[in-house]
């Protein structure tokens, strides 16, 4: 009898034992409640620690670092324009008090919290262009937000440690008809480009065109002046050559008239035995015809061999 007392006494004693120790993680962090009330400082220190039995109860809260993830918003920037915000915040529980007596549990605080940062999102960015929050200035947009919500959320014992856009975008009819426009204008830029180009090319075809046509020019008035000086300088050498020996000169220019008529060919020429045309054929001095031979003899060499080198 005595042995099943103690037993029931022991067991008695164990479950108040176990009742009476709970335990904080390191990730966790602990209020004591009796009657629903606060009763001692949170515990924030992992470790054992010791309560009354059935009249106090422990709540455990979070100590790590909590995401909170929004559905994609629509708000309005300062330039008119409907967008697209994709955003989430990360934050801690600061005070256990407060947020135990404000909010009580996590869900709660996301709802909460949520609705702080809708608000602040669709105030910033109501004073924020899409450029600036696209290219600009996105950081600093981010930045006012976390502050504003987290001046907000310490009434919740809330500490926001920071806040994120992913995305930030016009919705798919804006995105299709600025990219309409945006094309249109290149196309219009390039075809600007285009004709700018075609114009400069036009100018220096121009250029090149004048630029050869003068040179040819100025090519062709100088191999005239080179010709014109040399059919000079020729005519002065046969002047002289002709004043120094004129008989060696007449037999000269017979001597090209004979290479030039009597060569092959279909041409015939009718002429007399005695023309002036033969002279060097009957005398290689060319004086062997009556004075009236001679007389048209010197005349067909002065007027026709000339003629007949020429052809």
């Amino acid at each position: 009898m005595r042995s099943g007392i103690l037993a029931i006494l022991l067991i008695g004693v164990a479950v108040l034992g176990y009742m009476s120790i709970y335990i904080v993680n390191p990730t966790q962090q602990a209020l004591v409640l009796q009657l629903g009330r606060i009763v001692d400082q949170p515990k924030t220190e992992p470790g054992y620690y010791f309560k009354y039995p059935f009249i106090q109860n422990v709540v455990y809260l979070d100590k790590r670092v909590l995401n909170l993830n929004m559905p994609p918003l629509e708000p309005i920037s300062s330039d008119k324009k409907r967008l697209v915000v994709d955003a989430f915040a990360r934050y801690k529980i600061s005070d256990p008090v407060l947020f135990y007596q404000r909010v009580a549990n996590v869900q709660t605080a996301n709802r909460r919290l949520s609705t702080l940062l809708q608000s602040s999102l669709r105030s910033e960015l109501g004073r924020t262009s899409f450029v600036a929050l696209v290219r600009d200035d996105r950081s600093g947009v981010m930045e006012a937000i976390r502050k504003d919500v987290s001046a907000n959320a310490k009434e919740l014992g809330i500490e926001v440690i920071d806040v994120k856009i992913r995305r930030a975008d016009l919705p798919d009819a804006n995105s299709q008809a600025i990219y309409a426009r945006m094309q249109t204008e290149r196309q219009r830029e390039a075809t600007e480009i285009r004709a700018q180009g075609e114009e400069v090319a036009r100018r220096i075809r121009s250029r090149a065109d004048r630029d050869a046509t003068v040179l040819v020019a100025e090519a062709k008035r100088d191999s005239e002046i080179t010709r014109g000086d040399g059919d000079a300088e020729r005519n002065k050498i046969f002047a002289e050559a002709f004043g120094a020996d004129p008989e060696f000169f007449a037999f000269y220019r017979s001597m090209q008239a004979y290479e030039a008529g009597l060569q092959s060919g279909d041409t015939s020429l009718v002429l007399s035995p005695d023309s002036s045309f033969f002279r060097f054929f009957k005398d290689p001095m060319g004086q062997n015809l009556d004075p009236a031979a001679n007389d048209n003899g010197s005349q067909g060499v002065s007027d026709r061999s000339p003629s007949l080198a020429s052809q």
